[in-house]
C-alpha cells in the first residue's frame, strides 16, 4: 500500500469517528503501553523471597544486686525487660517504656540509669535494682526509711524509680537545697503529685548517707 493511499485511509477513518475521538484513542494506547508491558512482566517475574532474620539468642551473664546471673535472651531485650521477665525482679517499673517518667531507674556501675532505653547485653557494670538496697538482715537504705517516715508515696508505682533515683541525687552532690532536689529528680514523675514529700525524703536522708 502506498504512503497516499495511507494518508488517504486514515483522512477517512478520522471523519468516520470524528478527530477528537481518533486522538483520544491515539494518545490512550500510547500511555497504556508502559503499564501493559510492566504487568506482563510482573506477571512473568518470580515472586519475591521475604528472608526473615532467625531469631538468635545471646548467652552472656549479668550482675545484679551483687549476684551473677547467667541469661539467653534475645540480644534486642532492653534491660528492663531482662530484669521483670527473666530474672523476676519486677521493682523497677514499665511505666511509659520511653525514657521520660523515671519508673524503670536502676543503678549502673554505681550511676542511674533509664533500664528502659538500655540494652542488656550491653550492660557490663554491676546493677542494682531497688530489691538490693536492704541490708541482708532486712534494715532499710536510708532513703527507703525517709520515703516511708515522710509519707513520699501514694499509689507506689513510681516510688523503686523515685528512690534510685533519690538514692543517686544525694551521692552526685546534688541535694543541697531543696531547689536543687527538684531539679535533678525532675527526669521521675509522680502523677500523685507527692513531690513535697519526696523532696522532704531526700532532705532527710541525704545526713544519714553521708555518715
Amino acid at each position: 500500500m502506498t504512503t497516499t493511499a495511507l494518508r488517504e485511509g486514515a483522512f477517512a477513518l478520522s471523519r468516520a469517528v470524528g478527530r477528537r475521538t481518533l486522538l483520544t484513542s491515539t494518545v490512550s494506547a500510547v500511555a497504556l503501553a508502559p503499564g501493559a508491558a510492566l504487568a506482563q512482566n510482573r506477571a512473568t517475574a518470580p515472586a519475591p523471597q521475604h528472608v526473615v532474620a532467625p531469631n538468635v539468642a545471646v548467652s552472656f551473664e549479668l550482675t545484679v544486686n551483687n549476684q551473677t546471673r547467667p541469661l539467653n535472651i534475645d540480644p534486642r531485650t532492653t534491660l528492663l525487660d531482662a530484669l521483670r521477665e527473666y530474672l523476676g525482679l519486677t521493682g523497677a517499673k514499665k511505666g511509659c517504656d520511653h525514657g521520660q517518667c523515671g519508673a524503670c531507674t536502676v543503678h549502673v556501675g554505681g550511676k542511674r540509669m533509664l533500664s528502659c532505653l538500655t540494652l542488656a547485653v550491653a550492660t557490663r557494670a554491676p546493677v542494682t535494682t531497688i530489691e538490693g538496697l536492704a541490708e541482708p538482715g532486712g534494715t532499710l537504705h536510708p532513703m527507703q526509711q525517709a520515703f516511708i517516715e515522710q509519707d513520699a508515696f501514694q499509689c507506689g508505682y513510681c516510688t523503686p524509680g523515685q528512690i534510685m533515683s533519690a538514692i543517686a541525687c544525694v551521692n552526685e552532690g546534688h541535694a543541697g537545697s531543696d531547689g536543687e532536689i527538684r531539679e535533678y529528680m525532675s527526669g521521675n514523675l509522680c502523677r500523685c503529685a507527692a513531690y513535697p514529700h519526696i523532696v522532704k525524703a531526700i532532705d532527710q536522708a541525704k545526713s544519714d548517707m553521708r555518715s
